[in-house]
């Protein structure tokens, strides 16, 4: 195992041990199991076209003409 630093607001890390203390097991124990659910949890890798970021306008403004470029009335 490696070590590594987190950083939690008081909040989460109150709550982060009294989880812990409930259940008997170390903080870290119960962080490595969460990760370890969350990792395991299938992603929705699809939610994106495969051709999502491939291509080049040349133009820099696209982003911020969105709704202009997409929703513009094309019979005008």
């Amino acid at each position: 195992m490696k070590r590594t630093s987190l950083f939690l607001d008081t909040k989460i890390l109150r709550d982060l041990k009294r989880a812990a203390d409930r259940r008997k097991v170390s903080v870290a124990s119960l962080i490595r199991e969460a990760v370890t659910r969350y990792l395991a949890e299938p992603t929705n890798v699809a939610s994106l076209p495969s051709m999502t970021g491939k291509f080049a306008s040349g133009k820099k403004n696209t982003s911020t003409r969105v709704d202009e470029l997409l929703w513009r009335n094309p019979h005008k």
